[in-house]
């Protein structure tokens, strides 16, 4: 990231609540699937909209989660064009933080990848193996629980993504096993959020449990653990306007139970917060406060 203002010094991985990830994505399952669902490819990250005119917002909800879906996937696409995919697709993949799947269908239905789709969560891997064979690919999508900072495979993938998964890991250890885990020559594709105004850190992080990091903070990791990096592309441009496309569902949820009188699934406190919360984002995003990157790193010397 460039034109840091400062560095966000990274909690102890001796002091990291093993038990926060999962907890908090496992009472999120229900709230992903009918927001983002119904599947098979259900994702849970940004997407990208083009940067000209914003698109209106007084349409249904229908045609809203319609238009969230499309820029998620519109966000893969844009990665597998920049890191290769689409012109040579590993033939294995490893997808870290995979949640309910959505972008390791992807990887597979698109581009024909065999996928290795490791979640920290256990209610997740019943849900997606479901969506995994929904989409047809159980013969190249294998959901996997575990824990990348216990990874202890070796030379077994051609490549790995993190696609706004890494901001809940170590990176020391996360690049350091990645490495062991990649064949010669493998690559490690990043989508992630990038702090530049060090103010916004409590506020995101308490928001998403997560702990954001710096551009240099990641360089830094995978040099350590052999990596170069080939690529950083700048999205926070285009992805701004997700927030406010995901606002205007949050809010066209509370106005349809206000007039049906159906309770969502989602409770009403978290929907308006959400809603609250989005609208901030939004602010933060347009003013690059935080930066969406798509980061490419290869293994050095080959």
């Amino acid at each position: 990231m460039e034109n840091l203002v400062a560095e966000v010094t990274a909690a102890p991985d001796a002091v990291r609540d093993e038990t926060q990830v999962p907890l908090y994505y496992s009472r999120k399952t229900a709230d992903i699937l009918h927001k983002y669902g119904p599947g098979p490819r259900v994702h849970f990250h940004v997407g990208l909209f083009d940067s000209g005119a914003a698109p209106n917002t007084t349409v249904s909800q229908r045609v809203i989660r319609r238009r969230l879906f499309e820029s998620q996937e519109a966000a893969l696409d844009h990665a597998a064009d920049s890191w290769g995919v689409t012109g040579n697709p590993p033939g294995s993949l490893f997808d870290i933080g995979c949640g309910l799947g959505g972008g390791s269908i992807y990887w597979a239905q698109e581009h024909g990848c065999a996928v290795t789709a490791m979640t920290v969560t256990a209610k997740h891997v019943p849900v997606m193996a479901d969506l995994v064979r929904q989409a047809g690919v159980e013969h190249l999508v294998t959901p996997v629980l575990g824990d990348i900072h216990d990874l202890c495979e070796e030379r077994q993938y051609d490549a790995a993504v993190a696609i706004e998964s890494s901001g809940y890991m170590d990176r020391e250890r996360l690049f350091s096993v990645v490495a062991k885990a990649l064949k010669p020559g493998g690559w490690f594709g990043i989508q992630e959020h990038f702090l530049c105004r060090p103010e916004w850190t409590s506020f995101i992080d308490g928001y998403y449990k997560t702990r954001l990091g710096t551009l240099s903070e990641y360089i830094d990791a995978g040099h350590a653990a052999g990596f170069e990096l080939e690529q950083d592309e700048d999205v926070t441009d285009q992805v701004a306007e997700f927030w406010v496309q995901s606002m205007a569902w949050t809010t066209a949820e509370l106005d349809r139970m206000a007039r049906t009188g159906d309770q969502s699934p989602i409770a009403t406190d978290r929907l308006v917060e959400s809603a609250l919360t989005h609208g901030k984002l939004f602010r933060v995003w347009r003013d690059h406060a935080v930066e969406t990157r798509l980061l490419l790193f290869r293994l050095e010397g080959h």
